[in-house]
């Protein structure tokens, strides 16, 4: 609407004195009468949305009023854009709109009134449409129609406007253009090249004096489309009624459906449910939080470097348009696998196809009573309370007048030297030398002490001995102490005691090991020393034809005879293995052969512009491997608000060496 109003206090070349305000163009007959106090009127009306419509009618009679005395391109196409707000009104952000509930009122007039407004914008706006296209189909094909001698002789009676680079068009270009506008076929994107045509032309022709009115007229096209009178119309109804899906409605009942119960909404449940979308299957996805989690940064959460945010993403809105897949928040108590009943407590949720991924948490093997000393990193919560424990020390140590007390409290005593392990590491050294410099008043934060223990003879195992090493060096020059070889004998409140020789630590953190969920349990199946359950070639639970198991909570040979690694992309590729394997069954097509994990690589981060990464037979470290590593990790996020947080808060952590999250929260249990 303001456009509109700024549009009609611009100068408009070509009608009748050149450069004029609309004052000097309304004609002698208006203007000496009541021009420019009417156009003042009409157009403060058209800026708050009040009277749209009459004030249009108004300004279309004081312009129509000048074309008749001196007809231009500039006062046809301005009687055009005007006639669009008499039939179609102000739109919702107008108080015109936060008036129309006066058409229910007794005010007979102003019903009548809205009532008049509401047939102008039903019956006459399809029609004005349809001739707004064939004026644009008309523009585009005059100059091609009409000889040079015809064109001059129609300019002195008053010609249609002209596009102004329609000339410059192949002739069977400009037809096809014009034949497509006056059909309404690929309207809006007929449109939007036009429009770029008469901004490149304004560009390279400095006479042209009429794009601002072109531009207008192609705008209403591309935001209003071609009308209800079009090919577009018909095409876009058919698509909603054969594929209703696309404005939310369902394809197809539910009734009678296939049941597929997902549990857990890691990246191997959430996969299969995503694979899953569409396919004429009833899914229910069962977690114990309501949101998905990206575990491979849950560590930089924990060390203050982002958020929980950032790597979290709740699970509705990812199911909002898919129909057919309802999501449950709960914590599975047991499965009946004889009546096909997943337990949530008193809750039963029917399958006939039941995927369970449900993941894996901290494995102290066998001593359960570490786990309040030395929490894993498994959950949000988990990453909540190692950062409270890393920042808390910090302050502690601040407050503290005993020495013996504060060289205690700068120790911290990472357990576990795999890429979990190594990444702590690496990030409490960065947080305490980089990151927390010049706070603090009564210690050096850079003096604190970081202990990574592994009882492996070198740390990252899984990786090429070389990038092990590598990995390695790049700890010890951040000032980690890298023990291996070492066991954990012992941990308590004081510290931890490793092969033999006690560290007196207030902070000691588990990295060690992992162990399933009870999914083997529920099911009483066969499960690895991990508590992994044995699955088949085709991920199927061994004895059970209907139930799968994926990610971390299966123990599969797909890796070539070898163990499935749980790493984020085994649990991804197994998940859509499995909705394969649903699809197949449901469309009754033959199911895939047996699953094969494809090993894309290994990466880990050591520091800043430092890290391993292992793809294949490429090996990077440093700083190439560290680009490639967070390329990696923000690519896999889920939601493009996380990736863009994500990407804001590293390159704030990198040019400041700063974090913005170092906040405490959360109950300390020892006080």
């Amino acid at each position: 609407m303001s456009g509109a109003a700024q549009m009609m206090h611009v100068s408009l070349p070509g009608a009748g004195v050149r450069g004029g305000p609309l004052a000097l163009w309304l004609g002698p007959l208006l203007h000496s009468v009541a021009g420019p106090e009417l156009a003042l009127t009409c157009a403060i009306l058209l800026a708050l949305g009040l009277f749209t419509q009459p004030a249009s009618l108004g300004l279309f009679l004081a312009v129509l009023a000048g074309a008749i005395m001196q007809t231009s391109d500039s006062q046809l196409l301005v009687c055009v854009l005007i006639v669009w707000y008499l039939v179609s009104g102000a739109g919702p952000f107008s108080l015109d709109h936060a008036l129309s509930g006066l058409a229910s009122s007794a005010l007979t007039p102003a019903r009548a009134f809205l009532r008049a407004a509401d047939w102008l914008r039903g019956t006459i706006l399809p029609v004005y449409q349809v001739l707004l296209r064939a004026g644009l189909a008309a523009a585009l094909l005059l100059p091609h129609t009409l000889g040079r001698g015809m064109q001059v002789f129609l300019g002195e009676l008053g010609r249609p406007p002209m596009m102004p680079f329609a000339s410059t068009l192949p002739s069977l270009m400009a037809t096809l253009a014009a034949a497509l506008l006056l059909a309404g076929a690929a309207t809006r994107y007929l449109a939007i090249l036009l429009l770029l045509g008469v901004g490149l032309g304004a560009m390279l022709n400095q006479n042209w004096s009429t794009e601002l009115y072109w531009t207008f007229a192609l705008g209403l096209v591309i935001v209003r489309g071609p009308g209800v009178l079009s090919v577009d119309a018909v095409i876009e109804r058919w698509l909603r009624r054969t594929y209703p899906e696309l404005e939310g409605r369902p394809s197809f009942s539910l009734e009678g459906l296939p049941r597929v119960v997902i549990v857990g909404a890691g990246f191997g449940g959430l996969t299969c449910a995503e694979a899953l979308r569409g396919t004429p299957v009833a899914v229910t996805v069962i977690d114990r939080a309501n949101h998905h989690l990206f575990q491979p940064l849950l560590y930089q959460v924990a060390t203050a470097s982002l958020s929980p945010g950032d790597i979290a993403a709740p699970i509705r809105p990812l199911f909002r348009d898919a129909f057919n897949i309802n999501v449950l928040y709960g914590s599975v108590t047991g499965v009946d696998t004889r009546t096909q009943l997943v337990e949530l407590g008193d809750n039963r949720v029917p399958y006939d196809y039941l995927v369970l991924a449900s993941g894996a948490t901290h494995g102290y093997f066998g001593r359960d009573e570490w786990q309040g000393l030395a929490p894993g990193l498994k959950r949000l919560e988990d990453a909540t309370e190692i950062r409270r424990r890393l920042l808390t020390a910090f302050e502690r140590a601040e407050l503290t007048e005993d020495v013996l007390e504060r060289r205690a409290l700068l120790t911290f005593v990472i357990v576990g030297g795999g890429p979990t392990g190594v990444e702590l590491a690496g990030a409490i050294a960065e947080l305490a030398r980089l990151g927390m410099h010049k706070e603090f008043r009564r210690f050096d934060p850079a003096d604190a002490r970081i202990v990574l223990v592994q009882s492996a003879p070198r740390i990252l195992p899984t990786f090429p001995e070389t990038l092990s090493s590598i990995a390695q060096r790049s700890l010890e020059q951040l000032g980690v102490e890298v023990r291996t070889g070492k066991p954990v004998d012992a941990i308590d409140r004081s510290g931890a005691r490793i092969g033999g020789e006690h560290i007196p630590a207030r902070t000691v953190l588990w990295a060690a090991g992992v162990v399933a969920s009870p999914a083997a349990r529920w099911l009483g199946a066969a499960a690895d020393r991990a508590g992994r359950v044995i699955v088949g070639p085709d991920l199927k639970v061994t004895g059970m034809s209907n139930v799968f198991a994926i990610g971390d909570t299966a123990a599969s040979k797909g890796w070539a005879g070898r163990d499935v690694p749980g790493l984020a992309p085994a649990a991804k590729q197994a998940g859509a293995y499995v909705a394969r394997i649903i699809r197949a069954h449901a469309w009754g097509r033959p199911v895939p052969p047996p699953f094969e994990y494809r090993h894309r690589g290994s990466l880990a981060t050591i520091g800043r512009r430092s890290a391993v990464v292992e793809l294949g037979n490429l090996r990077l470290w440093g700083a190439p491997a560290w680009w490639l590593w967070g390329t990696v990790h923000v690519g896999l996020l889920v939601g493009v608000r996380n990736r863009v947080t994500t990407i804001v808060n590293w390159f704030w952590s990198y040019v400041t060496f700063k974090s913005a999250i170092r906040l405490i929260t959360g109950a300390d249990p020892t006080t």
